[in-house]
């Protein structure tokens, strides 16, 4: 049985475009194209989308996910590898947990004592989460539209360690808190503050790749049109998406074109 890749695409949540990336790169051939140009997958195929999707959770780059398919790796090896993520991920949950815990328990003993809210220690509101799926280098558009920036976006990630991962967390919270403070307070986006955080934010992004305009325009315009990075910046404040794109814009124009 084959299937054409609109109906892999619905299956596999993986778009079109993708997998015809992947052909591209020859990491997923189809089994043969028809007549209309049309990509056909088989079983064998839907096998190997599996794994590759599997190595992208583990944040392997496309040439690192074709050599381990090519050097036919035990796959248990893989799995192993898998759940010691997960349990990294459970983790960073409970930490999550903690911190929202002890925020409670400091914003109830200011209500008790009547007294004004005072948190002990600001950073530690941010301790345990992750930073915005598109300041992480926007993942899946990367993946899709820019393959070598996504490359060279994990080599850059590979050299920061937990101090530096968690920093950069904070920072990038942050940023977002200051972006909508510009929002609310009817600041055009032109206006050189939110420009130099706007720049702030590009420097940001460059220590993972290096986008030109259209890339950085695009990348603002994934913040609105992709509903889960929108969700991250809608947990800040709505519309917070749409106002950093228009600034993004802005700042493309001035300075990147």
């Amino acid at each position: 049985m084959a299937w054409s890749i609109a109906e892999v695409a619905r299956m596999s949540g993986v778009t079109a475009r993708t997998l015809r990336h992947y052909d591209e790169v020859g990491l997923l051939p189809p089994a043969w194209i028809g007549s209309n140009g049309h990509r056909y997958y088989e079983e064998a195929d839907l096998l190997r989308l599996q794994q590759i999707l599997l190595m992208r959770e583990l944040d392997l780059g496309l040439r690192e996910i074709r050599g381990v398919l090519d050097s036919q790796v035990d796959q248990v090896s893989v799995l192993r590898e898998h759940h010691r993520r997960l349990l990294a991920e459970r983790n960073r949950l409970e930490t999550l947990a903690r911190t929202v815990g002890r925020t409670i328990a400091e914003l109830e003993e200011s209500k008790d004592d009547n007294a004004m809210t005072k948190i002990n220690r600001p950073e530690n509101l941010f301790e345990g989460f992750e930073p915005s799926p598109a300041d992480a280098e926007a993942e899946a558009e990367v993946r899709e539209r820019w393959p070598q920036a996504w490359e060279e976006a994990q080599q850059a990630r590979e050299t920061m360690t937990a101090e530096d991962t968690e920093e950069w967390q904070r920072e990038v919270t942050a940023q977002m808190i200051r972006f909508a403070e510009f929002m609310v307070a009817g600041t055009p986006v032109a206006d050189p503050a939110v420009q130099a955080e706007v720049d702030a934010h590009y420097q940001g992004i460059c220590r993972f790749w290096t986008p030109n305009a259209d890339a950085y325009k695009g990348l603002g315009q994934t913040y609105v049109d992709d509903p889960r990075f929108r969700a991250n910046f809608d947990k800040i404040a709505d519309g917070l998406a749409g106002y950093q794109r228009d600034a993004m814009v802005a700042y493309a124009d001035a300075r990147l074109s």
